[in-house]
């Protein structure tokens, strides 16, 4: 629900007031494992603490269906593969979500 209602978009004053919906707006879910990397140790990241490959794949699925039931049309990436994904950042702002901090 956070991320279906996240105000991200700008309204007509410039202000990020607007979410995806607001703006008619479609989600594209992709699985990167890579953001869990630890790089506390060596030079190469280790995924130790990465969820296993089922266990990935089935809250991958389960985060695009609730988006889905907000309503939203989602776009999904193939689990596990080797994908090109071009994106295209407007502006300064990135956010960063923990699901253990939602």
């Amino acid at each position: 629900e956070k991320v279906a209602s996240m105000r991200i978009f700008e309204d007509a004053g410039g202000k990020m007031n607007l979410s995806a919906r607001d703006v008619g707006g479609e989600m594209l879910v992709v699985s990167q494992f890579t953001l869990y990397a630890d790089l506390r140790k060596g030079r190469r990241p280790g995924f130790v603490e990465a969820a296993r490959p089922d266990r990935g794949a089935l809250l991958v699925e389960r985060f695009a269906s609730r988006l889905e039931a907000e309503g939203y049309t989602v776009g999904r990436g193939r689990f596990g593969a080797h994908m090109l994904v071009r994106i295209e950042n407007d502006g300064p702002v990135t956010i960063v979500l923990d699901s253990r901090d939602l």
